[in-house]
């Protein structure tokens, strides 16, 4: 098997492909090009789309051309798969708007320099001079209804009370014609997308075959799971979206820096550039000691300088640190400072009759504490801090010189229980 192909084995991400032996093949005969497409349904990528486009910065890697597509058509519509429910379409000016911010994050997964540059395509270019009468007779004709019905994500929507409207049913056309124009255009041999995007991978293979009388090939590729059956992705405030505005660098930096122990194994191999014996290094020092976090901290650092660059992973690395007191908070940006203490949770505390609370109060009031007891406890025995500084009085009151950057306050109790104050007028 080709060495890619293997790789890819390895990593667990290949659930199925047209023909493995004839793509092997085609990848030893010397490089070839492929696609790997995004629809612009939300304004940012996320995790799901991280792994995609991680696996076509794979190929790219190995010498081969790669094309990034951001849907400004398909956007329009909307992949039906997964849904229960028919899609609410947004307008054509946000969608143009969503384009952008998509390709953005494409360009900073896939290299753009260099010998072996990727290539930014919009399906919209093709799709918008398109009259229907033509779309009809030169794509449509090619398509029967009986094979269409029977894509599970059809099916599905068909047998549910919310049926499923031909807006949505001729999604798997338009994505199949994109397939066939960027073969003609590109020379693309290759589509790859999540497992449950099989329906639509195929229906572009068999346009190819029936217009152009070549094979082509698609590509699977396995959605990532966590071991404890939860979602993978998920966090309290939602998906892991790759827009820093979303999705803070810092949150980002913690989300992989706190990877279960029976996760880290299988996200590194799907989530890193590293070469095979890197990762097993690496996940053989986590073995041997656990609580260092080595495997984890490797694949948050790669991740948020591949996503949000050195400078951001920097920034994120030294809140984390200052946060839980290895790092002097004094150091940090208060933008950065503001976005580590949105995520560890921060309470709006009003100074009474123009003082500052008591910190028993701050810790009861951010639910550090029970009540005023529990937090008077908690600061005679040594377990309570104000910006890192061990606090020992019971009665104590926050100072004008403990407030950061606007307004805010660490507190912390113990080591791993963080929270920010805003003090208000």
């Amino acid at each position: 098997m080709n060495p890619l192909l293997e790789d890819l084995a390895w990593r667990g991400l290949i659930a199925d492909t047209t023909d493995i032996d004839a793509l092997s093949a085609a990848l030893d005969e010397g490089p070839i090009t492929m696609y790997v497409g995004f629809d612009p349904t939300a304004p940012s990528l996320h995790h799901g789309n991280l792994v995609q486009l991680i696996t076509a910065r794979r190929f790219q890697d190995a010498g081969h051309r790669v094309l990034g597509l951001v849907g400004g058509s398909t956007g329009l519509i909307g992949d039906p798969g997964g849904r229960t429910a028919e899609r609410q379409l947004n307008p054509k000016e946000l969608v143009a708007e969503w384009v952008q911010r998509l390709q953005r994050q494409v360009a900073q997964v896939l290299d753009f320099g260099g010998d072996n540059p990727a290539t930014l395509v919009n399906n919209l270019d093709w799709t918008a001079p398109l009259s229907a009468i033509d779309f009809l007779r030169d794509i449509g004709k090619h398509f029967r209804v009986g094979k269409m019905i029977a894509k599970d994500a059809v099916s599905a929507r068909l047998n549910s009370e919310a049926g499923i409207s031909y807006t949505e049913f001729s999604y798997q056309i338009l994505q199949a014609m994109d397939y066939l124009e960027l073969y003609r255009r590109y020379g693309c041999t290759l589509q790859t997308g999540g497992s449950d995007q099989w329906g639509n991978l195929t229906a572009g293979v068999d346009l190819i075959r029936r217009v152009e009388g070549v094979g082509v090939h698609a590509l699977a590729i396995n959605l990532v799971t966590k071991a404890d059956g939860t979602k993978f992705g998920k966090t309290a405030g939602g998906a892991i979206w790759l827009d820093k505005q979303m999705f803070s660098p810092y949150a980002f930096h913690q989300y992989w820096l706190g990877a279960d122990d029976r996760d880290i194994e299988p996200w590194m191999k799907v989530f890193s550039l590293r070469p095979r014996a890197e990762i097993e290094d690496l996940l053989a020092q986590g073995h041997e000691a656990p609580q260092r976090r080595i495997p984890q901290r490797a694949l948050a650092d790669e991740l948020t300088t591949l996503v949000h660059g050195a400078d951001e992973l920097a920034a994120a690395d030294l809140a984390g640190r200052a946060l839980f007191g290895r790092g002097e908070l004094g150091e940090l940006d208060p933008a950065a400072l503001s976005a580590a203490l949105t995520e560890a949770g921060t309470a709006d505390i009003a100074r009474v009759d123009g003082q500052l609370p008591t910190i028993a109060e701050v810790l009861r009031d951010t639910g550090l504490a029970k009540g005023l007891g529990d937090a008077r406890r908690a600061i005679s025995e040594g377990g309570a801090y104000v910006n890192n500084e061990r606090v020992s009085d019971p009665e104590a009151r926050l100072s004008e010189q403990q407030l950061l950057g606007d307004g805010l306050v660490v507190v912390r109790r113990g080591k791993r229980n963080v929270r920010g104050v805003r003090v208000t007028a």
